[in-house]
């Protein structure tokens, strides 16, 4: 790979000899990433990748590494996730993420930020609001807590009972526990009289202290300033542009007595005296690199950003700024990208002169095993055989076991592929067809004068685009459905069940004062009139009432035990239930069933065929029914779902496994409508 090894950078040769503009043409699917990261390799200034969405920069992010022979540190600097004018803010988590690299750029420590078009066209915080809000933590610090506590609270820091989430904080007398922006862990700080007795990280589930550390620093927890200051400088310029749009509910209003509504960080400007953008923050040595399709992606998002000020800009009580005072047009930001030294990335060729550089990459044409056929692998059998004898071949998995399963189905073929655990261990192998691990999406060929290296990934040998499984949270407490998630949920007089003190009915919000301190409470009213006041950040407490008529919900007493008792009454039912039901499952589990044999390269060629990618829950309810099915129990299982969320596509998988085994399968539907659309589904796959 000679030329990815000798890749030619703006100044290699000075400046006055090479243009500052270079293109580098012919980088095919993943062949991108394989060239910046050799770039990255023998690159010392920092290096900016913007590309065109979110999406190509989260992909990047993921590929280039695995070409990498060193470790590369690569941060996202990501878009806030909403839609312009949104009347939500943008999670915290990612509002720490981008702090945390406009921080790392005004310390110089950034290696390479790869930034979708939408975030470099945001205006941001000036290039010194970081230094000036941030807080530094060390231990042996003399620390004043009601100070340090003021200071958090005017950095928009959240006082809680728990720290769950970034920019929450506790004082439990001693221990103060925190979580900071541009942290991915909470810190727990312990003082022995007004002094830092020790730093250590915690873990939020268990609340368990760590490994200790000597200082941290805590980032503000917005993007821009909360304080009396940044608070009388909005005030000043929101009047000077919006007189009239003033009222109780307004905007204004909530933000002037420091209630941050959501969305306020479509307001950003106001809070300071000038902005700055990205490239403000950029060191002079730079590099940029430009992936294809900037210029229509900053256009449509500009329609798109129009349009949603055109939709929303004439309501009173949320005046919005103008689309310039919050973001750059195109001309502008592009006219900012001359004042670094640039690579253009392309896909196609570029105009042959000295300051461009084609790579030789090109697409590798259709290859994905078809299982309809007698041979299902013939036309990757032909392609390889169309190359020259010398060529190269790598395979890419996505994961160690996808890798195996790989490994299986390649034995049907003349290639005896040999395990590497780097990219680059595929020119030094004896074998010239090598697999490896790493979540590629697109695969290339390379050519040049001397070698071809073809490399293919899982996704276009298979015909189908493989997802990762999310972690999901299965440590929910409440029923779905009676999950309170927002307080514009909750109406006046509408009942509500606390999950310590039962059923009461909501009056509404109250700002009570406690000490210095201004929060939000949310006001039950239970029977005889008592009442109680629940912070809003407790939310995660209250549920709907669900026990029949709202208008008539009897009311619990507050001190009395009738609630613990109707607890107590639900909890023994709910065990007798179980008993019940364990009984029943105890008799069924003792009867013989019959244990489906798989044959797995039949049924992963036949599941390969479905056009779409399984959801989540739809691989989990599979690989539930591939588990009955192979088992000699007898299988007792529902499948539920909305229409249109995939239950059909389990039933035909199930269906597959039966017929396979030469038994029958009975589809009972409730309408002949039904009928007729599920035998036209099942009869295009010929398994029945």
């Amino acid at each position: 790979m000679s030329s990815f090894l000798s890749i030619t950078l703006p100044d290699e040769l000075g400046v006055g000899k090479l243009p500052p503009h270079l293109g580098w043409g012919e980088l095919y699917g993943a062949s991108k990433a394989l060239a910046i990261a050799h770039a990255l390799e023998v690159e010392q200034r920092p290096i900016v990748i913007l590309t065109p969405t979110m999406n190509s920069a989260v992909r990047l992010a993921t590929e280039i590494p695995i070409f990498a022979k060193s470790k590369i540190h690569i941060q996202i600097f990501p878009d806030w996730e909403t839609l312009p004018y949104d009347h939500f803010s943008p999670h915290q988590d990612i509002v720490s993420q981008r702090l945390e690299t406009l921080y790392e750029l005004t310390q110089g420590n950034i290696q390479c930020i790869i930034v979708p078009m939408k975030t470099a066209l945001q205006r941001l915080a000036p290039t010194d609001y970081l230094a000036h809000y941030a807080l530094y933590l060390k231990r042996g610090q003399t620390l004043d807590v009601n100070a340090f506590r003021l200071q958090l609270e005017q950095a928009g820091y959240l006082h809680v009972s728990q720290v769950m989430s970034h920019s929450e904080f506790s004082v439990r007398g001693s221990i103060i526990d925190l979580f900071p922006m541009g942290s991915d862990k909470p810190f727990r700080v312990d003082l022995f009289d007004d002094e830092i007795d020790s730093i250590r990280f915690f873990n939020t589930s268990d609340q368990r202290s760590g490994e200790a550390v000597d200082e941290i620093k805590l980032l503000p927890a917005r993007e821009f300033p909360t304080d009396s200051n940044a608070l009388t400088l909005f005030r000043q310029q929101y009047l000077e542009l919006f007189p009239d749009y003033t009222g109780k509910d307004s905007a204004f209003t909530q933000i002037t007595k420091g209630m941050m509504p959501g969305g306020v960080e479509y307001y950003l400007p106001l809070f300071f005296g000038t902005t700055s953008t990205l490239f403000d923050y950029l060191p002079k040595q730079t590099l940029l690199m430009l992936d294809e399709d900037l210029d229509s992606a900053a256009q449509r998002f500009w329609q798109d950003l129009s349009h949603r000020y055109e939709q929303y800009r004439y309501n009173v009580e949320r005046p919005l700024l103008a689309p310039e005072q919050l973001y750059l047009d195109k001309n502008t930001c592009f006219g900012l990208f001359k004042a670094f030294a640039r690579i253009s990335l392309s896909e196609s060729k570029t105009a042959s002169k000295g300051s461009r550089e084609n790579f030789g990459c090109l697409p590798v044409p259709e290859i994905a095993v078809d299982g309809s056929k007698k041979i299902p692998f013939m036309a990757l059998d032909n392609f390889i055989k169309s190359c020259p004898a010398s060529t190269r071949v790598v395979f890419c998995a996505e994961t160690q076991g996808r890798k195996e399963n790989l490994l299986q189905l390649l034995k049907k073929t003349s290639l005896k592929p040999v395990s590497i655990a780097h990219f680059s261990e595929a020119f030094s192998c004896s074998s010239l067809v090598s697999i490896m691990v790493g979540r590629v999406e697109h695969s290339f060929i390379y050519k040049d004068a001397h070698e071809t290296l073809v490399f293919i990934t899982e996704t276009q040998l298979l015909g189908h685009q493989i997802t990762m499984k999310r972690r999901r949270d299965q440590r929910q407490a409440t029923d779905e459905g009676a999950i309170i998630r927002n307080l514009a949920e909750l109406s006046a007089g509408q009942p509500i069940v606390h999950i310590d003190h039962g059923v009461g009915r909501f009056i509404g919000l109250e700002i009570i004062a406690a000490g210095d301190v201004e929060t939000e409470f949310m006001a039950i009213e239970y029977a005889k009139g008592a009442k109680l006041y629940v912070p809003v950040a407790s939310l995660h407490a209250i549920s709907r009432y669900s026990g029949g008529d709202p208008e008539h919900a009897p009311l619990h007493a507050l001190g009395s035990d009738a609630w613990s008792k109707a607890k107590e009454k639900a909890a023994k039912k709910v065990r007798d239930v179980a008993a019940e039901l364990l009984n029943v499952y105890a008799q069924r589990a003792a009867k013989p069933g019959y244990a489906h044999g798989i044959d797995w390269d039949a049924y992963q060629q036949f599941a390969n065929s479905f056009p779409y990618d399984e959801t989540p829950d739809q691989a989990q309810a599979i690989a539930a029914v591939l588990n009955d099915m192979g088992s000699a129990s007898t299988m007792d299982r529902l499948v539920c779902g909305d229409v249109g969320f995939g239950k059909t596509e389990v039933a035909m998988r199930a269906a597959f496994i039966a017929a396979h085994q030469g038994k029958q399968v009975a589809i009972l539907v409730p309408t002949t409508l039904l009928a007729q659309q599920h035998f036209e589904k099942f009869h295009l796959w010929e398994f029945l």
